[in-house]
């Protein structure tokens, strides 16, 4: 449990997960209000262990101590996990938090880099629409070329094989595992994703017609998106099973 947030100002950006061991906590107006707070030290610093010993903001500790003053408030353990920070050196950095709890503050955050020199409210909405795009598709990568090599082999060795066992010429089965790769880019690239808002195009389509329309070229510089609680096991129990077991049955 506990918090996501996101920051973003101009050309830089910034997403955080503080979490908790209650959705409780979450719903605290302290603990959200020190989320807001880390996301704001991390915009500045960015790596989480520099956000940990930077100053908190308004007080004589750092974020590390303030966070053991709030563990010692509220009575639940919490801890910072992570932090992501985009920069462009032109453009924008846009930011979209799904079931938002508070203003920059929910379960999913999303940030999607843009470098270009158009307009930037023009910019940052376009970028807002793309990282709600994210936060729907969950792509892992942000274009083919940035796939990782071993996930992309292990992918194509399946291909190959579920190919092969057609029976059909080493030609054809080339042609059809080539297919089946530009399927996975679209699948697990940005890039290559067909935008959810309009399904249509894909985003680097999307991003091409925009900046005709924008009178400047726009490049997808980077992407974020830190669902809560991702990668970590919740232990669940089985009521029913354990009162069983006490039982002895």
């Amino acid at each position: 449990e506990g918090l996501v947030g996101v920051a973003a100002e101009g050309t830089k950006g910034v997403v955080v997960e503080v979490n908790a061991e209650t959705d409780f906590v979450a719903r605290n107006e302290q603990f959200q209000s020190f989320v807001s707070a880390v996301a704001q030290v991390a915009l500045a610093q960015g790596d989480i262990e520099a956000v940990r010993t930077a100053a908190f903001p308004g007080s004589d500790k750092n974020v590390g101590d303030q966070l053991t003053a709030l563990i010692a408030t509220i009575g639940e353990n919490m801890s910072l996990r992570r932090s992501l920070r985009l920069e462009v050196t032109d453009g924008v950095v846009a930011s979209y938090v799904h079931t938002a709890v508070a203003p920059g503050l929910g379960k999913i955050g999303c940030l999607v880099a843009l470098e270009s020199t158009a307009d930037k409210a023009r910019l940052l909405e376009l970028g807002r629409q793309v990282a709600m795009h994210v936060a729907a598709a969950n792509p892992q990568f942000l274009d083919p070329t940035s796939v990782d090599t071993t996930a992309l082999d292990r992918e194509r060795n399946v291909l190959t094989e579920q190919a092969q066992a057609s029976g059909k010429p080493a030609n054809v089965i080339e042609k059809m595992v080539e297919g089946r790769i530009r399927k996975y880019y679209e699948e697990v690239c940005l890039s290559e994703q067909i935008f959810v808002i309009d399904q249509e195009n894909k985003i680097s389509k999307l991003l091409e017609i925009k900046g005709k329309e924008f009178g400047a070229p726009i490049r997808l510089a980077g992407f974020a998106r830190f669902a809560l609680g991702e990668g970590i096991e919740k232990e669940q129990t089985d009521f029913a099973a354990e009162v069983a077991a006490q039982l002895g049955r």
